[in-house]
């Protein structure tokens, strides 16, 4: 079977989807994911590596507060 359409949505991203992760701060890496960073009203959705969101769902990290 083909799989002529495999990453159609990264391909129409900036950059194809890659950049800064917010948490580890490593560069060029896909930054696909989004999370909720902040409380009550001030709650802002950032992107960040797939790595990462494991890491904050398992408890390993915490997301960076927003300024």
């Amino acid at each position: 079977m083909s799989k002529a359409h495999r990453g159609k949505g990264i391909r129409e991203l900036v950059s194809r989807g890659r950049g800064s992760c917010p948490v580890c701060s490593r560069e060029n890496i896909k930054v696909l994911y989004e999370q909720e960073v902040g409380e009550g009203e001030t709650k802002t959705k950032i992107r960040i590596c797939k790595i990462c969101k494991a890491a904050l769902k398992h408890g390993k990290k915490t997301a960076p507060r927003q300024a």
